[in-house]
């Protein structure tokens, strides 16, 4: 059996610790917050579900108590955590040994800066847990995640996660930046829906062009980029380019009939704004996309314009309100 650093035990990095652990796979969580270790150490990482909790035996630590060295990482700590937490893996990194980054936004070309580009997989994640306590994970249901070489060639390491993470349902991809930049699409649809207090879907139904309009903006910066688009879950990208308007009110049927399905209503945004009280992540989701946007010549207003009043939310200096989507929505 494998063995595995996980660092960042939140939604992700705990949804992911728990399946390893489940089946049989050596873990070791590191995370910053000491409660949450402290739980873990005592009572088991526990993931709980509908019909109820389900624990697992792993061992947890926070960054201070590991000196390493660290042979395979999944690095899952939120986007703006980022560059601490490769600094941190840095020294600790065993020769041969790499960093997944399973986490959102782009974030790969910062870590390679640290351990070296050969050292870096790709990875995209659509899992929808949340941390509910120290020490336990709300099952968020079962979503797409893909692993990746960034050249996009196969390789045994590759293979490796694969065989190990298939209790989460994980496939290879030659193309983790198709996924990784559809998922911005999506996520800005679902960053829209954290400046109200509704479910998701509702949402996007009720501001269909709004949403529709925020996603045609960051797949304009990814055509630019002769970047190929992957579907996952129930999004499909191709229904929200410039030409598809005919596929594209049908495609948004489908994707707010699953989110209808999934147990968490809210976007883990919502949830940092509203019940943790703590900085959100999604500024730096689209700091790389503003980037390649001002390159190619792209203009971005909406998604500009929709993190602004995200941001005024997150620091309370306006409030939580439907709005700001329909204040967005008169601007198109």
């Amino acid at each position: 059996m494998s063995s595995y650093t996980i660092v960042g035990g939140g939604a992700i990095g705990g949804t992911i610790a728990f399946h390893l652990a489940r089946d049989g796979h050596e873990v070791l969580l590191v995370d910053a917050d000491a409660a949450h270790v402290e739980a873990v150490r005592r009572d088991g990482l526990i993931l709980r579900r509908a019909d109820g909790d389900e624990s697992v035996r792993l061992g947890a630590a926070t960054p201070a108590e590991v000196d390493g060295p660290l042979h395979r990482v999944l690095l899952c700590v939120k986007a703006q955590a980022t560059a601490g937490a490769a600094g941190w893996i840095t020294p600790r990194l065993a020769p041969g040994g790499y960093v997944v980054s399973v986490q959102n936004g782009l974030n790969e070309r910062l870590i390679a800066g640290h351990v070296g580009r050969e050292r870096v997989i790709g990875a995209f994640v659509n899992i929808f847990a949340d941390v509910v306590g120290p020490g336990v994970i709300r099952d968020g249901g079962p979503g797409a995640f893909v692993i990746g070489e960034l050249d996009g060639s196969a390789s045994p390491r590759v293979d490796r996660l694969v065989a190990d993470l298939a209790g989460l349902g994980v496939k290879a991809t030659g193309n983790v930046s198709g996924y990784l930049w559809a998922k911005l699409g999506f996520g800005a649809m679902l960053s829209a829906t954290a400046l109200a207090d509704a479910p998701m879907a509702d949402l996007i139904d009720r501001h269909r062009p709004l949403m529709h309009a925020l996603v045609a903006e960051v797949f304009t910066v990814a055509a630019a980029q002769g970047l190929a688009l992957e579907p996952f879950d129930a999004f499909d990208p191709a229904a929200y380019l410039p030409a598809a308007t005919e596929v594209r009110e049908r495609a948004t049927d489908r994707l707010t009939a699953w989110l209808r399905t999934q147990p968490k209503d809210r976007s883990g945004i919502w949830r940092d704004i509203a019940v943790r009280h703590r900085p959100i992540e999604v500024h730096d989701h689209y700091r790389e996309v503003f980037a390649q946007a001002e390159a190619a010549g792209v203009a971005t207003p909406l998604l500009s314009g929709m993190l602004a009043r995200l941001a005024d939310v997150e620091t309370g200096r306006a409030p939580m309100s439907e709005d700001h989507l329909r204040d967005l929505e008169a601007a198109l």
